[in-house]
């Protein structure tokens, strides 16, 4: 008897708990937007770069990360709140603003209903001119760049290289290119082919021209290219 009486406590303990469960609020606030330099998006590689939330007065939660897509864009709900954003240092090809000298690049948000917001920053450097042709056994490709930073805070180009791709998820990490090469780094002009993969029978490939700045982790990007062969 007491056996069964076990059983049903558990039951009904069970069932409270599934009820809590089902009436757990979703976040409410929906924010999207984009990182930009003069409102012109900057791309980035697939999940490199990010930025946080912070919402103060609830002691010691975790930052909420937010990873930017490919063109620079960013999207996520979040609970109704006021909340501090603000970029991981290092991360992206680009120097956040400062607010002022309190505040530093600490942005602050309210979150309430949908909101979205662009966010301008200060890139390194930026791609310009982008040509790709393709031919059935190589992609040739070439661009301009502009250096934005100069003075105390500018860096050098390391390399350039030019990424391909079956889909249009086309970056440096995992499983987000083919094959890619070594570009050549001209005064302000980048050049250089990647080769098709043996045996690549779509009669299309999807290319990318990327920027490695010397002392930042993360490569600036041009915009997706879908290319017929």
């Amino acid at each position: 008897m007491k056996i069964t009486n076990y059983i049903y406590l558990a039951a009904i303990a069970l069932l409270f708990a599934s009820c809590e469960i089902d009436n757990y609020e979703e976040p409410e606030s929906f924010f999207t937007g984009n990182i930009v330099y003069n409102g012109e998006p900057i791309e980035v590689g697939a999940r490199e770069v990010r930025f946080q939330l912070f919402q103060p007065g609830f002691g010691a939660l975790a930052p909420l990360d937010v990873h930017l897509d490919l063109d620079g864009s960013f999207s996520g709900r979040f609970f109704d709140g006021d909340y501090k954003l603000k970029f991981i240092n290092g991360q992206g090809p680009f120097k956040a603003y400062e607010v002022n000298e309190q505040q530093g690049d600490t942005i602050f948000i309210s979150l309430r209903g949908n909101t979205n917001l662009d966010i301008e920053v200060l890139p390194y450097y930026m791609l310009r001119n982008e040509a790709f042709n393709a031919g059935t056994a190589a992609v040739d490709a070439s661009a301009s760049y502009e250096q934005i930073i100069t003075g105390a805070d500018a860096r050098n180009i390391e390399f350039a290289r030019l990424y391909l791709n079956d889909t249009e998820q086309v970056s440096n990490n995992g499983d987000y290119h083919m094959v890619w090469s070594d570009m050549t780094v001209g005064d302000e002009t980048l050049s250089g082919s990647t080769a098709l993969p043996d045996g690549y029978s779509k009669p299309y490939v999807f290319a990318r021209i990327a920027l490695k700045i010397a002392g930042v982790e993360d490569m600036l990007f041009s915009p997706v290219q879908k290319l017929d062969l």
